[in-house]
């Protein structure tokens, strides 16, 4: 099934496009374990457009576009800021910022999903996640 949502920078917003998405994940036979790491890259991916991208702007928008299979779950998630270079993201995991309270969530998107493409200067991300028996 294929979803195109577009909402405020708003948490409440973001769990009723969750919501929707996860119920077709579910519906199309994926596995517990991809069941949870597509609902925690969602959810940071979500968080990360609303505060980081578009700085929790209500002025601002975050588009959401899934399409799920049983064999296939991809989700695009776009915020309207000004995007950042993936590239100058400080590693969570180097011992100087195992104590920082941030920069968590791109290391989980990229760990629990198959493929993640970011685009557009950072302000676009592409996660595609493969059922485990493709």
């Amino acid at each position: 099934m294929r979803h195109s949502f577009t909402i405020p920078s708003d948490y409440a917003a973001s769990r009723d496009v969750q919501i929707r998405i996860m119920e077709d994940v579910e519906n199309n036979g994926f596995d517990p374990e991809s069941v949870f790491a597509i609902r925690i890259a969602l959810e940071e991916a979500l968080v990360n457009a609303i505060r980081h991208g578009n700085r929790l702007d209500p002025r601002k928008k975050v588009h959401v576009e899934a399409e799920v299979t049983p064999g296939r779950a991809e989700i695009i998630v776009e915020d309207e800021g000004p995007g950042f270079n993936r590239g100058t993201v400080p590693d969570p995991t180097a011992d100087e910022n195992l104590c920082r309270p941030s920069g968590r969530g791109i290391l989980l998107i990229e760990s629990y999903m198959s493929d993640v493409t970011w685009e557009r200067g950072g302000r676009r991300l592409r996660m595609v996640k493969h059922a485990e028996n493709e």
